[in-house]
């Protein structure tokens, strides 16, 4: 994935390596060192963290547990990519297995800064060779059955949010664009929504486009928290699929109220200001159909291009040429699949792609 240099990607999600409750975790470090010839790696990224979790002393390999914290700790991983690496893809192992870097993704290193003065330096030095990537990340307890606590810990989560955005918006970046997973939105949306109140919802005019991925937010609550904050000037996106199991058992967790992630009116969203897109005819590469935005090449190519798949329905004046090149771009993106439709304020566009 490129993104254009001061560009900041802040990337908002339950768990640094699991991506949501019930899905296959793994250490982040090895238990030893594994040398592969440099040939073998395609690249090497530093990934800057800022989380609400306990750092871990049981399992140091995990470098942070699912406990909460009452303030956000910082550091930095430098991660490898092999070679062999298919766009869409996260090549990795399971469990407390050893990473092959020439086969999966690896983890070879992490830096702790002592705070947040410190780690905005480090972000700042960083932005001004290349586009930075943050991953925000809150305690959670990595499984099914506990949704409440995960909840729970989002909502403590909003401020520490909301407060490493403020501080990103002083830094060399030109543009901060957000992608959620999950309950990760709700963090998000409720970040947003706190810096409407005060005054700043564009964070000093630095915010960029936002995606919002599977939300597991009430309907109902994120109409209010749409109305809040203001149709957006910029894109926001939001990332369906009706055939979300995970979604499903989140609304009977939340008394049978539907989420936005499996919502079935995509016009009645969009009415807020936002694109929807809908994945229900895409496939899935997990059993819960609820990361489909990490198993299909579709998200890589909208993050590649900054996002810009949502911005190109984001005016009534789009041209039609544009709209045919978007067409054959998420086509090619999303691979094999019948059709997937997008649905702006706008318009509707569905795009066959022969699956």
């Amino acid at each position: 994935m490129t993104v254009p240099s001061k560009i900041l990607l802040v990337v908002a999600f339950a768990l640094a390596v699991a991506g949501c409750a019930g899905q296959n975790t793994h250490d982040l470090l090895n238990k030893t060192t594994i040398t592969v010839p440099a040939a073998d790696i395609a690249a090497t990224h530093k990934i800057f963290v800022a989380t609400t979790r306990q750092k871990a002393t049981k399992e140091p390999r995990q470098v942070f547990d699912g406990d909460r914290s009452p303030t956000t700790s910082f550091a930095s991983v430098e991660v490898t990519v092999p070679k062999i690496h298919q766009l869409g893809a996260i090549e990795r192992v399971k469990g407390s297995a050893n990473s092959n870097p020439a086969k999966d993704f690896t983890a070879t290193g992490v830096t702790f800064y002592e705070g947040a003065p410190q780690f905005a330096k480090a972000v700042g030095a960083d932005i001004a060779m290349r586009g930075d990537r943050v991953l925000f990340s809150w305690a959670s307890s990595g499984k099914t059955t506990g949704y409440i606590y995960d909840k729970e810990s989002a909502n403590a989560a909003r401020d520490d949010l909301e407060a490493t955005l403020r501080m990103l918006a002083k830094s060399r970046a030109k543009s901060i664009d957000i992608i959620a997973h999950s309950m990760g939105t709700w963090v998000t949306m409720e970040a947003l929504r706190q810096l409407a109140i005060t005054g700043d919802r564009e964070l000093g005019g630095k915010l960029g486009y936002v995606i919002l991925a599977s939300p597991d937010i009430d309907v109902d609550v994120f109409k209010k928290q749409m109305i809040r904050y203001g149709k957006p000037d910029k894109p926001f996106a939001v990332l369906l699929s009706g055939d979300d199991r995970a979604l499903r058992l989140s609304t009977l967790i939340s008394g049978d109220k539907p989420r936005v992630g499996d919502y079935g009116d995509a016009a009645d969203l969009a009415s807020y200001g936002v694109s929807v897109v809908d994945l229900t005819k895409t496939k899935g590469g997990d059993r819960l159909n609820h990361a489909k935005f990490a198993d299909n090449p579709f998200l890589v190519q909208l993050l590649g291009d900054r996002l810009r798949a949502p911005a190109g329905l984001a005016s009534e004046e789009t041209a039609p040429a544009q709209l045919d090149n978007l067409g054959q771009g998420l086509g090619k993106a999303v691979g094999s699949v019948a059709e997937i439709v997008i649905t702006t304020p706008f318009k509707v566009l569905t795009i066959a792609t022969g699956g």
